[in-house]
């Protein structure tokens, strides 16, 4: 019961300046701008959206298999995969290339300026869904534009039911190569701002995208999500977190969560408790795979949250 994760495998470089941008960037000298913040922190985490997803779906004891290209240097993020367990078949080292990177600077009222290098990531189209065996479930998630036209593709063409996640890979895609994209797919998963760039891009609204699917899924922070299917909206609540520390990863322990449970023919409330669930663990850690609860803390958390949830309902008005 294999489930696919194409995306990108990415090193995660994040500095904190001790003060306010608006500080120092000066509205009128925007068309010159030239300045240097001092950021005495900085971390450097394992990240990108397969290697995410791949983590949150392995402490659920699923059955992850990362599709991705990485640059010549991925040893240390190797050595952390092996460390967890998590399979290497399909992952392509491109020579003379780096592994995608983003370095991002946030401020003290959490504003972030981000540079990002696709690197080997722009090569995803090297791997073919094609090689892959027992393989019952995919998810096309941000990576290089030619990449996910052909894996998506080849899913399609395979009979492989898949969720099409856009993510920060939006801007990529015009709304006739969106549309296409959705027209193959079994599942599409988006945040908020996401579903209102895909509604102007598509000219469709929410329930008409949702026809277009099994399952649609909008996440909405704090707020919960939305799982639009069998001509229902299905209200998922969020799960409270022991602490608020890093939201950084959050959507795409989600997924992991909706994935495990859709793998397994759960009904469409169960999968959206449990990703909710895997989101609520991993925003009290910092970075996307620094988490390391255990199968049975997962399942007491689960529990705990379903009990509070039917407790509030049950409550008279």
């Amino acid at each position: 019961m294999q489930t696919l994760i194409c995306g990108s495998l990415a090193f995660d470089t994040i500095m904190v300046f001790q003060d306010q941008f608006k500080n120092h960037i000066l509205p009128d000298q925007i068309h010159k701008l030239s300045v240097a913040f001092f950021v005495p922190e900085m971390r450097k985490e394992f990240g990108g959206t397969a290697g995410n997803i791949a983590y949150n779906l392995q402490l659920l004891e699923g059955e992850p298999l990362i599709m991705a290209t990485v640059g010549e240097d991925f040893a240390n993020y190797q050595a952390w995969m092996d460390e967890n367990k998590l399979s290497k078949q399909h992952i392509k080292t491109i020579p003379n290339s780096f592994t995608a990177q983003a370095f991002i600077t946030t401020d003290l009222d959490d504003n972030q300026i981000t540079a990002f290098h696709p690197g080997a990531m722009m090569e995803s189209h090297q791997n073919s869904v094609n090689d892959t065996k027992d393989v019952t479930l995919a998810i096309i998630a941000p990576d290089g534009r030619d990449g996910m036209f052909q894996h998506a593709q080849e899913c399609f063409d395979a009979n492989i039911p898949f969720m099409f996640d856009p993510g920060q890979g939006l801007p990529m895609f015009n709304g006739e190569e969106l549309m296409h994209f959705i027209n193959m797919a079994t599942y599409l998963a988006v945040n908020d701002y996401e579903a209102q760039v895909l509604q102007e891009k598509t000219g469709l609204n929410l329930e008409q995208l949702a026809e277009k699917v099994e399952a649609m899924i909008v996440t909405l922070g704090a707020e919960g999500s939305h799982i639009y299917a069998d001509g229902q909206r299905h209200e998922i609540p969020s799960v409270k977190a022991k602490e608020v520390v890093d939201p950084t990863g959050c959507g795409d322990a989600y997924r992991a969560g909706l994935l495990y449970g859709i793998a397994r023919k759960w009904d469409w409330i169960t999968c959206g408790r449990l990703a909710a669930t895997m989101g609520s663990i991993k925003i009290a850690s910092r970075g996307g795979q620094n988490h390391k609860p255990s199968r049975e803390e997962i399942e007491n958390i689960y529990s705990q949250a379903l009990v509070k949830e039917v407790a509030i309902q049950t409550q008279p008005t």
